[in-house]
């Protein structure tokens, strides 16, 4: 999974992109707010962290041109103001959560992981495709209850499958997903990831649909 994070002050940013990591999320970056804006509005994300004390432009602004765009990814705002009156503006233009700082950064990935688990239509954070089950809030992976060890880039593969069970995924929806904006689009990566997962789950659970992409659900073993 994918995640934007747009906060200026550089040791927050630090800790949120090395969180997000830890939890096996891949998270680009952004100082201020028109660069946030141009990020949002130009690559793809699963989720967005989003500070409303930005320089250039304020995050209020920018979250409300993302959503005049028609842009819905879940976004998650940060503040260090804790009044009723900014929950308010921030929800009503556009926010899915709200945080205020200081905060518990175990909080703050559960609040993301919750996002993309009701944005993606999952409520439950334990996803199962048949003898496969993979916990979104623990990273945990399992094989006929045996745990399973995966590298970072295949449980970022694994788990945006998994999260759209009987879902055509194309390659180049899952490179815009389990990478930075820096990576080459042109290579072929992603079939030596889905390659390596179906030797450790067996052959048939993912599925090639020729010229479409990839798949996980009902027609998976």
């Amino acid at each position: 999974m994918r995640v934007l994070v747009v906060e200026d002050d550089r040791q927050i940013s630090r800790q949120l992109v090395q969180a997000l990591m830890t939890h096996g999320y891949v998270a680009d970056t952004a100082r201020n707010g028109e660069d946030g804006r141009f990020l949002g509005q130009t690559e793809t994300y699963d989720a967005i962290i989003l500070d409303l004390g930005l320089p250039v432009l304020d995050g209020l602004s920018v979250l409300q041109g993302w959503r005049q765009e028609g842009l819905k990814t879940p976004v998650l705002v940060l503040t260090a103001r804790d009044t009723w009156s900014d929950k308010v503006k921030g929800l009503r233009a556009g926010a899915d959560d709200y945080l205020a700082k200081p905060f518990h950064m175990e909080e703050l990935i559960a609040r993301v992981e919750a996002l993309i688990r009701r944005d993606k239509g999952s409520v439950r954070s334990l996803l199962t495709s048949g003898e496969v089950q993979l916990d979104a809030a623990t990273g945990r992976v399992t094989r006929r209850g045996e745990a399973v060890i995966l590298t970072a880039l295949e449980h970022r593969l694994l788990a945006y499958l998994m999260h759209r069970p009987g879902a055509i995924v194309s390659k180049a929806e899952l490179t815009e997903h389990i990478y930075d904006q820096d990576f080459d689009k042109d290579s072929n990566v992603i079939e030596v990831l889905v390659n390596r997962l179906r030797k450790k789950f067996g052959a048939g659970f993912i599925t090639t649909r020729r010229g479409l992409g990839y798949m996980i659900g009902d027609d998976a073993a």
